[in-house]
């Protein structure tokens, strides 16, 4: 990187630390025409996720169009077309922000099945988001869906990563057995949550999601005590 002195000669950048720090300064502070219309696109495009992720909490998606979801949270369709690429764009964005959310608010111990549980029962707030979710997931198995399909898929993989290395944690603390393999057993975890959760928004007075992931604990047995 160079930093232009005044006069129109460049140094590298740190051989005047004075002088970055003026720049730096000269470049947060800076008002100028070009930079206001993007921060002020970047807060309308995350007013617009927040509307739709109000909209969507209860009422989850309804249609299939831009246009459609556009007048359900009363953005016009060139608006939504000039923020997001496509359908799909949007409601990842909206699930992802929906998700970053909860995370953040999310208990960060626990066994497995806990945190899991304690998501779904988190969702049961939010019916209209775990029909998103559902809807994204259905997507991600379309050809023509490929920002679900890398969405979904990557989610996948962070939350198996994040919940076999809690196993392995168990299982150093004698609380799993050790010939269970971590990440086969994420897999099982995440697989019984989600599809869960569909059941409860089909029979939400049949299915108790948090009730049912606890048998899990109980797939998950402790390393065997008894004596020989």
């Amino acid at each position: 990187m160079v930093s232009e002195r005044p006069g129109g000669a460049t140094a590298p950048r740190g051989a005047n630390p004075a002088y970055d720090v003026e720049m730096t300064e000269r470049q947060a502070n800076d008002d100028s025409p070009t930079r206001r219309p993007y921060a002020k696109g970047v807060a309308r495009r995350s007013q617009i996720i927040e509307s739709a992720i109000a909209e969507f909490a209860t009422r989850g998606v309804d249609g299939t169009s831009l246009r459609t979801l556009g007048e359900a949270i009363g953005v016009s369709h060139a608006t939504l077309r000039h923020y997001f690429a496509s359908r799909d764009e949007l409601l990842v964005e909206v699930y992802r922000a929906h998700e970053e959310r909860f995370s953040a608010e999310a208990p960060s111990e626990g066994a497995a099945v806990e945190l899991m549980a304690d998501s779904a029962e988190r969702n049961r707030d939010v019916p209209g988001l775990v029909r998103l979710y559902a809807t994204l997931s259905a997507d991600a198995l379309q050809n023509d869906h490929a920002a679900s399909t890398e969405f979904i898929r990557e989610r996948f993989r962070t939350l198996r990563e994040r919940l076999a290395a809690r196993i392995r944690e168990e299982q150093v603390d004698g609380q799993v057995s050790a010939d269970i393999d971590p990440t086969d057993a994420a897999a099982l975890v995440i697989a019984a949550s989600d599809g869960l959760q569909v059941q409860w928004l089909l029979a939400p007075d049949t299915v108790d999601v948090h009730r049912s992931l606890a048998l899990l604990e109980h797939i998950l047995p402790g390393p065997d005590t008894t004596e020989d």
